[in-house]
């Protein structure tokens, strides 16, 4: 279930505050105009309440969601410098404030379903984190976190946060059976984009040599109709105010 995990941690920001962990200096050197740096806009929290939202009683702080808004804005402006587009500010914390509101019911459902992390699981998930970030060990990461300004004990919750969250996808899931036919039709898909992208027929990939790629792509489709499914019905049942829209 390493696709889960990978899904989990984007969720939770891990993945985007580790952006300049090691290559972080690699990326200032090639950037491409010093002064595009200067005029990078700034975050604007001004219109941030205090209590971004309630869910259940379970309050989203302005701290909480600074810290994750931030590195989804740098990411924003980068993106916007490749594409000539500005950032629309208004839109992005709409959106994350809902992506944060999602991520607190999918919490709760976790703990009323006793799901809890292990010492253990949460160390295998520094590791692949880690290791999906080219960083050398967990000490790195830590420091890397702590550049952006999350201490040791936040990340383990964060990651604990992970853990359980993955435990209640797959609960919810169950055992998935992907089908010869769909990874056929898969493939068949895949195939009219790659001749459309290479000349050589000698090329083309074989179904078996795609079937893993296949398998994972399936697999991740269907994670994401059981989250989005488990979302809509956690919603239908919560109490939830949103200060912030």
């Amino acid at each position: 279930m390493k696709k889960v995990k990978l899904m989990l941690a984007i969720l939770i920001g891990l993945l985007i505050m580790v952006a300049c962990g090691e290559n972080g200096d690699q990326e200032e050197q090639t950037s491409p105009n010093p002064q595009d740096m200067e005029e990078m806009p700034e975050p604007d929290f001004e219109d941030v309440p205090e209590i971004v939202a309630e869910v259940n009683g379970s309050e989203i702080s302005r701290t909480e969601f600074e810290q994750t808004y931030v590195s989804q804005f740098q990411q924003m402006v980068m993106q916007a410098q490749m594409t000539g587009e500005q950032v629309d500010q208004n839109q992005l914390k709409t959106e994350l404030v809902e992506s944060m509101i999602d991520q607190e019911l999918l919490i709760q459902e976790a703990n009323n379903r006793g799901f809890a992390a292990s010492d253990e699981e949460v160390d295998t998930m520094l590791a692949e984190i880690a290791e999906i970030n080219g960083i050398e060990s967990q000490e790195a990461l830590f420091e890397a976190f702590e550049e952006q300004g999350m201490s040791r004990e936040e990340i383990v919750e964060q990651i604990e946060m992970s853990v359980m969250l993955e435990l209640l996808i797959e609960d919810e899931m169950g055992e998935v059976n992907i089908s010869d036919e769909e990874l056929q039709a898969l493939y068949d898909e895949v195939i009219v984009q790659f001749e459309q992208t290479e000349d050589e027929e000698e090329n083309l990939p074989t179904f078996e040599e795609l079937r893993p790629e296949l398998e994972a792509e399936l697999l991740m489709q269907e994670e994401s109709e059981v989250v989005t499914e488990l979302i809509e019905s956690l919603r239908a049942e919560a109490d939830i105010v949103n200060h912030y829209s």
